[in-house]
């Protein structure tokens, strides 16, 4: 029997296990682009009435909520901190959403008619936190800059819409979001096109100074992402 060389046995060889798993915002933003384009037609005056959102509210709760809230924690797992923050948020948004309106058509609370200050600070909080997101973005690309910035401008128009009853206000933020869904469907789009394809189909606008994927290879049959969207 062979001996063990002694620096082996000192340093074994290092083994890494890896769990390769999808891109998560490919899920995250096909969910966010499809609720907030149904909610942010409705806010822009495409159609509906004051009871329309008693009808939304489903699907905005589970189809942007649940699917993004899912989506952020699995960024989380694929180490991408702001796909983790964006996803985690908005999706935690659209089921806060979900329930606020679920406790209206169910009588428990009266929904306000003009002015409302508590929704416009939910609002203050998400611009907050989606400006610093859009400024993160420009680690990644163009298609996620544009879609987080028109994001956060709807933000911030529906805060101050929310808090001084402001219609017009309410309109231009319907808009700014309409536009941050289309967006989000496109980048959705196109990440979903480059895994299926392995090479990219539609630009995103990568900047030259994006971080690299990690020189790791994969095992046959294990497709997916180590660090990324």
């Amino acid at each position: 029997m062979s001996a063990i060389p002694k620096e082996v046995e000192t340093n074994p060889p290092a083994q890494v296990f890896l769990q390769p798993i999808a891109a998560p915002s490919i899920l995250g933003l096909f969910g966010f682009a499809g609720a907030t384009f149904i909610v942010a037609t409705h806010m822009a005056g495409w159609y509906g009435d004051a009871t329309t959102p008693l009808y939304l509210f489903p699907f905005a709760a589970f189809f942007g909520g649940l699917a993004q809230f899912l989506a952020g924690m699995w960024a989380y797992k694929a180490r991408d901190g702001l796909a983790t923050a964006m996803h985690g948020m908005w999706g935690a948004f659209w089921m806060a959403y979900g329930v606020l309106f679920l406790l209206f058509a169910t009588g428990t609370l009266t929904q306000p008619t003009g002015a409302f200050p508590a929704l416009g600070f939910w609002f203050i909080v998400l611009a907050a936190i989606t400006w610093v997101g859009m400024w993160a973005a420009f680690a990644e690309n163009l298609a996620l800059v544009v879609v987080l910035g028109f994001l956060a401008l709807g933000a911030t128009l529906a805060a101050i819409a929310e808090l001084g009853g402001n219609a017009p206000l309410t309109v231009l933020a319907g808009w700014s979001f309409i536009i941050s869904a289309v967006c989000a469907w496109y980048t959705a789009s196109a990440l979903m096109l480059e895994s299926t394809f392995e090479r990219p189909v539609l630009p995103l606008g990568k900047f030259e100074h994006a971080k690299e994927e990690p020189k790791v290879a994969i095992g046959i049959g294990e497709p997916g992402v180590m660090h990324g969207q």
